[in-house]
């Protein structure tokens, strides 16, 4: 007898659950941002009360469809080589181009309070390199352990990957230090999921640690300052801005004052539209606002932890557990930092906060 032979074709598809979640956040921030920039917009800066939110409009639109665009192409398209004679590789053009771009902002970026960070672009307004180095450095930790796996599971594989991040991590710390530690989080926490070996991150997790401390009590005086205001924020000048967020945080109790009604947002907290968005959540929309959006993120990283365990490839497993952590540590350091958890740092809430 013969055996008929059944071809089985790998099936592609959109996990809908983890569109609408992330469309759904965008909208939500949407209402934010319109709800918590109007009386700035209007009485301190351009006029028009709407101002921040069409500008976050448009960006959410051109967002969504680069989104759909990238989600058609091939992943492995990043580390395949292209030319005919010399084969380059889109991932190593890409990690050029960022330690270009962070040495570029370093000396002549657009210095705002202090800091210089973004890149103007004429008709375009701003752009920050670093959050293009994060997708980066996604790809490029992905690809060394899809490259060999196996090296992680001792102390050298882990110190080889090191190396690879470690310039882009250096010049983004000189002007951006939570972003360096959202870059570093990244990094661990790839090669973590892969190791079969834990035992040394912990070590490396301790290093990291003091370097970082050194670097805060060492380095330029006013992230001292930060520690210290964290540490005494009802008296230290620069507690204000955390401090009118607390007060938001407290006075929207379990249900919130409703949606538009806030008061700290009238002034009290500086560009209470940027980092400071999720305080105006917990005041105008109470503790039930606040737990269903921490909700929806939870449900966001289970969707893309799902997403990693069916991956085909170690290579696309990784890519996800790289976007996987970066949402989960942005998301926790913004939360942290609006409940003075941690002291203040310039991080933002992923699809809410304005930018």
């Amino acid at each position: 007898p013969t055996v008929r032979k059944t071809e089985y074709k790998p099936q592609t598809y959109y996990d809908y659950s983890l569109l609408f979640i992330t469309l759904i956040l965008v909208c939500i921030g949407l209402v934010m941002v319109y709800s918590t920039s109007s009386y700035y917009a209007v009485k301190q800066k351009f006029g028009d009360a709407a101002y921040f939110f069409k500008r976050q409009l448009i960006s959410a639109v051109i967002g969504t469809i680069v989104m759909i665009i990238v989600s058609k192409v091939d992943y492995f398209l990043y580390i395949k080589g292209i030319g005919k004679k010399y084969k380059i590789r889109l991932l190593f053009l890409a990690y050029v181009l960022c330690i270009g771009l962070q040495i570029y902002v370093l000396f002549f970026g657009e210095e705002v309070k202090g800091a210089k960070r973004w890149i103007k672009i004429p008709l375009l307004g701003t752009f920050q390199p670093s959050e293009l180095t994060k997708i980066c450095v996604i790809l490029l930790v992905a690809y060394i352990v899809y490259a060999a796996p196996k090296r992680l599971d001792t102390v050298y594989g882990f110190i080889r990957v090191c190396l690879f991040v470690a310039p882009l991590l250096a010049l983004v710390a000189a002007e951006n230090l939570s972003t360096a530690i959202i870059i570093a989080g990244i990094t661990f926490l790839v090669c973590f999921v892969v190791a079969r070996r834990k035992g040394y991150f912990f070590v490396a997790g301790l290093l990291a640690v003091g370097l970082v401390a050194c670097y805060i009590f060492l380095g330029e005086a006013f992230r001292g300052e930060r520690i210290d205001a964290w540490l005494h924020v009802e008296t230290h000048p620069k507690g204000y801005q955390i401090l009118q967020g607390l007060y938001a945080i407290a006075s929207g109790g379990l249900w919130g004052k409703g949606l538009g009604q806030s008061m700290q947002k009238l002034g009290f907290i500086p560009e209470s539209h940027n980092d400071m968005i999720f305080s105006i959540i917990c005041e105008e929309l109470g503790l039930f606002g606040a737990v269903i959006v921490i909700t929806m993120f939870l449900v966001l990283l289970w969707r893309m932890m799902l997403i990693a365990n069916n991956a085909p490839d170690l290579f696309g497993a990784m890519l996800v557990v790289g976007v996987m952590a970066h949402f989960a540590i942005q998301v926790i350091l913004n939360i942290a930092v609006v409940t003075n958890t941690i002291p203040n740092t310039g991080i933002t809430l992923p699809f809410i906060s304005y930018g």
